[in-house]
């Protein structure tokens, strides 16, 4: 008992990562693929988001291109299931990190650091929608607040996975380096 005990202790987090893996993969396919047909186009872009960076064009022809009610879903989507896959994908990634960096528990920094962005990003999204719903107006300033953040965003998770793949190929490398007992 004792010895499984101690295997799961150690292998707990691997466990852990692992599923929490499995549980992003999950709420992408079943979740967040579902709940965004009601603002999803056959053509364009789908969530502002997911581009780099993003223009006062970019964005009004994202709203223009919606009907009232895809741009109510995509506010919803915005204010619940994309916060949730932003929890949901910072801990996956944290899980990976104390998994690969067991005493540098500082990198968990940037992870959550980019779900903090990601929040910030939605919020000033509902902004420019709020005020392009209420006026037909969007404010460039808005626009250049979002579209920062979501740079800052993407550069995060960009160092989010460096960071992980670092830890991939020290594994790797120790693992391979490992003397073998005879």
């Amino acid at each position: 008992m004792k010895e499984k005990i101690h295997y799961l202790k150690d292998h707990g987090t691997l466990y852990f990562a692992i599923g929490s893996t499995v549980a992003m993969l999950l709420y992408i396919k079943f979740i967040l693929g579902y709940v965004s047909t009601c603002f999803t186009l056959d053509v364009g872009a789908n969530s502002l988001g997911l581009s780099f960076y993003y223009t006062i064009d970019m964005v009004q022809s994202f709203f223009d291109s919606r009907t009232r009610g895809q741009l109510l879903c995509y506010s919803q989507f915005l204010q619940i299931w994309d916060a949730i896959f932003a929890f949901v994908y910072t801990l996956m990634y944290a899980s990976w990190i104390i998994y690969f960096f067991k005493n540098k528990h500082l990198f968990l920094i940037v992870p959550v650091l980019s779900m903090m962005a990601d929040w910030a990003e939605n919020y000033i999204e509902l902004l420019m929608l709020e005020s392009y719903l209420n006026s037909g107006l969007i404010l460039e300033t808005l626009v250049s607040l979002g579209s920062g953040i979501n740079s800052f965003k993407w550069s995060l998770s960009t160092l989010t996975y460096f960071i992980i793949l670092i830890g991939i190929i020290t594994t790797l490398k120790i693992f391979i380096t490992k003397p073998k007992p005879h």
